[in-house]
């Protein structure tokens, strides 16, 4: 099985900067695209940015110079650096990966268990 852990999350005031981290860990044979999703209250998921396996990026709208999406290939972790945030940014926010099941062979698509963000003074 594939495991997606988040760390990272917590309060900061507007203006502020939070980095978030997420490791993928078990059986993995590979990683291709990884990304961070958030979902505040009585929203939908959506997609805040995406990093491909050659590091192709791209960025919701609303974050676009603002947050930043990286990864290291080596330790399998993604991260969230996040700047000039806004109360807006307020939710929870979950990883994402595809990645190559070691036992099985096969590719699937996986979601971490979510850490919170909350921006507020």
């Amino acid at each position: 099985q594939v495991q997606l852990v988040e760390s990272g999350g917590g309060l900061v005031q507007p203006g502020g900067s939070l980095r978030l981290s997420c490791a993928a860990s078990g059986s993995i044979f590979s990683i291709n695209a990884m990304g961070w999703y958030r979902q505040a209250p009585g929203k939908q998921r959506e997609l805040v940015a995406r990093i491909t396996g050659s590091s192709n990026t791209n960025y919701a709208d609303s974050v676009k110079g603002r947050f930043t999406i990286s990864r290291d290939n080596a330790k399998n972790t993604v991260y969230l650096q996040m700047n000039s945030l806004k109360p807006e940014d307020t939710a929870v926010y979950y990883c994402n990966a595809d990645a190559g099941n070691g036992w099985s062979g096969n590719w699937a698509n996986y979601w971490g268990q979510g850490t919170q963000v909350t921006v507020s003074s």
